[in-house]
């Protein structure tokens, strides 16, 4: 993942809505349509998670996305210009719908990223890739807060709850990475910064 690219959704110049779900997006890494769809009742900040029906969900099961420190500070934010209403990301043409399908999109095409670059769903591959080859967090908690269909030895399907301390560990560790990768100027820095991540990996090892 590209530090320009993270530090420039902090410096989106478009509607403070849209920049909020850009923040969000490589944060959480739910599908678009999720995250385009969330409404603040979903959203349990005394827990930090956002509780996702399963009529929301790909798989039609309810899914929890843990919210870290980074995740609850931009929702707070945006609380106080859309909390009166049903949608975190509401449409401007409209309360009662929420923001467009494209709009993350046409965001990163204002900002220079091309579809080659980066799409709104591009964010969860990102991190899957991340969480997995940097950090070296085990792929079926990867999988599980991806809300992919995954079945454990016994045959056990998709549970919301299976490895959710792991998982919300792992949202604020990404969280923090995220964090570093916009403080690294050059590409020897941002390989620097992984190398670490690997030794600090290998240490509690």
């Amino acid at each position: 993942m590209s530090h320009h690219l993270i530090r420039a959704l902090d410096s989106y110049e478009g509607s403070f809505e849209v920049k909020c779900a850009l923040q969000l997006a490589p944060l959480l890494f739910v599908r678009p349509g999720e995250l385009r769809h969330a409404e603040w009742s979903e959203i349990d900040f005394v827990e930090e998670r956002w509780n996702i029906p399963a009529k929301k969900m790909k798989m039609r099961t309810d899914h929890i996305v843990p919210l870290s420190r980074q995740a609850v500070a931009i929702l707070r934010e945006l609380q106080l210009l859309t909390g009166h209403g049903m949608y975190v990301f509401p449409s401007r043409s409209s309360l009662d719908r929420c923001m467009s399908d494209n709009a993350v999109n046409v965001a990163l095409r204002s900002m220079g990223f091309g579809k080659d670059v980066i799409v709104g769903h591009g964010f969860r591959a990102m991190a899957r890739t991340i969480l997995a080859e940097v950090l070296e967090f085990r792929v079926d908690i990867i999988e599980h807060q991806l809300a992919h269909a995954v079945k454990d030895p016994n045959g056990v399907a998709y549970n919301r709850t299976k490895f959710l301390l792991q998982r919300r560990h792992m949202l604020q560790v990404w969280a923090d990475y995220l964090d570093r990768l916009k403080a690294c100027k050059t590409p020897a820095e941002i390989s620097r910064m992984n190398v670490e991540n690997l030794r600090q990996h290998e240490d509690r090892a």
